[in-house]
């Protein structure tokens, strides 16, 4: 919680609007300058600022609204090459020595039939690696996009057509409100949770659940530890060894977890049963309607619990990963006849495409990461967040409220007028006009 003295009011601000005289209190967490401070001063010391800029290579979110001016050729971020200098540099080793012993000591080369067997092979593992990594991560990016239309249709029939009644008009509105805002805590706890982090304590998490009953409030809070500065190094170097296990924090909890986002849909499903046993949400077509969507979010939260769970099988990684390998280590001994010392850096190059393209199929392989190649999620749900907010910065108006405002240029582009001029004229004359309206160039002017 933030100190008091960080703590403004609305109507402590100079040109404040007329919700200034709520005097509400903002958290400053909303600020962003706020936000940014307060996230430096986690990052002191030399070692972790080091840490930091060799991370920025590996971990996202990726910012899908920053260009860059570079070709997609000469970029190091989101690019797999850090991944493999130490694979290249023990391959420039292999060859290397294969070749010196081939010229120097005891000639070792091998037919080229071979090189076109393995190779073959080698492909089609690749293919197969790499389209079944695409399709999950395809098929986590629909289900997001699911999750951001669904979320929108309930708010949007809840904001709409949930009445609010006279007797408890500011308490129905803020019930309202609420399921809104359990629709965005629901999409942010999802991100959690489908990146191993299953505790509440986290800062755009906290203060939108706090006051439900969640499992996970009374497990001991913990944060998956920042990589050490050569962890960080072994990462960039291609060392699998330096990687953290994800899950540790869900195996060593010593108290139930639970599921969060699987909480939050039955306290919405909860609120749709209480606003239709009070009579604010009247339709019966409504409710089914609802209740549908409700089970669709059901759908996306055990869909992408299957690609989060159900990785490509262990056998098939091992084999890939084994088949790869032979292959480029068998490579110097087939190309040493010909190209002699050209080998080691042609071997180099052989190497880079193919473990290049193994390494994309096993990094996008779970698109629910922090990885700079992975799904955004930060960005999904700031869009879903800013979204439900628009809804609701609207108040539901009736039909005659939009129609009968002046500005609204029914006949628009054959004619300005507005409907306080054109209501006086008969049906006829309307339909007239609206048979002059089609005749209209695409260009949308008169002749």
């Amino acid at each position: 919680m933030s100190p008091p003295s960080e703590r403004m009011l609305l109507s402590s601000r100079t040109g404040s609007t007329s919700n200034s005289a709520a005097g509400i209190e903002l958290d400053p967490m909303a600020d962003k300058s706020y936000n940014l401070s307060s996230a430096s001063s986690h990052h002191t010391g030399k070692e972790e600022a080091e840490a930091d800029k060799l991370s920025s290579l590996f971990h996202g979110p990726r910012d899908l609204n920053h260009h860059s001016r570079w070709p997609h050729f000469l970029r190091l971020r989101g690019s797999i090459l850090p991944y493999m200098i130490f694979p290249l540099l023990f391959v420039a080793a292999w060859a290397s020595c294969i070749t010196f012993i081939s010229r120097h000591v005891q000639h070792i080369g091998v037919s080229q039939v071979l090189l076109t067997v393995l190779g073959f092979v080698v492909g089609l593992s690749l293919s197969f690696r790499n389209s079944t990594a695409y399709e999950r991560y395809n098929e986590g990016r629909k289900y997001w996009s699911q999750l951001s239309s669904v979320t929108q249709s309930l708010a949007r029939l809840v904001w709409l057509h949930t009445t609010e009644r006279e007797e408890c008009q500011t308490e129905d509105l803020l019930a309202k409100i609420t399921f809104c805002n359990m629709l965005v805590s629901l999409s942010f706890a999802l991100k959690h949770r489908l990146r191993h982090e299953p505790f509440t304590h986290y800062e755009d998490l906290q203060s939108r659940i706090r006051h439900m009953p969640i499992v996970a409030h009374e497990a001991e809070k913990k944060d998956r530890d920042r990589p050490s500065r050569w962890e960080t190094i072994g990462l960039f170097l291609g060392f699998p060894m330096a990687e953290q296990n994800p899950r540790r924090l869900m195996k060593n909890s010593s108290k139930p977890l639970g599921n969060v986002p699987l909480e939050i849909h039955s306290s919405c499903s909860a609120f749709i049963k209480t606003i239709i046993d009070n009579g604010t949400f009247k339709t019966p077509g409504y409710h089914t309607q609802a209740m549908g969507l409700l089970s669709q979010v059901n759908d996306i939260l055990n869909g992408t619990e299957r690609i989060l769970n159900t990785p490509l099988p262990l056998a098939y990684s091992i084999a890939i990963a084994q088949i790869t390998w032979a292959y480029i280590l068998i490579l110097p001994f087939q190309l040493v006849d010909k190209l002699r010392w050209t080998t080691v850096p042609a071997t180099m190059f052989a190497a880079y495409i193919i473990l290049g393209l193994a390494l994309i199929g096993r990094e996008i392989e779970n698109p629910f990461g922090d990885d700079v190649n992975d799904l955004p999620l930060e960005g999904f749900c700031d869009q879903i967040r800013q979204d439900i907010d628009l809804i609701m910065s609207h108040s539901p108006e009736s039909t005659e409220d939009v129609v009968k405002k002046d500005g609204n240029a029914v006949l628009y582009p054959l004619s300005q007028h507005g409907y306080q001029a054109l209501v006086t004229k008969s049906p006829e004359e309307i339909r007239a006009l609206l048979r002059i309206k089609l005749q209209l160039p695409n260009d949308g002017k008169q002749n």
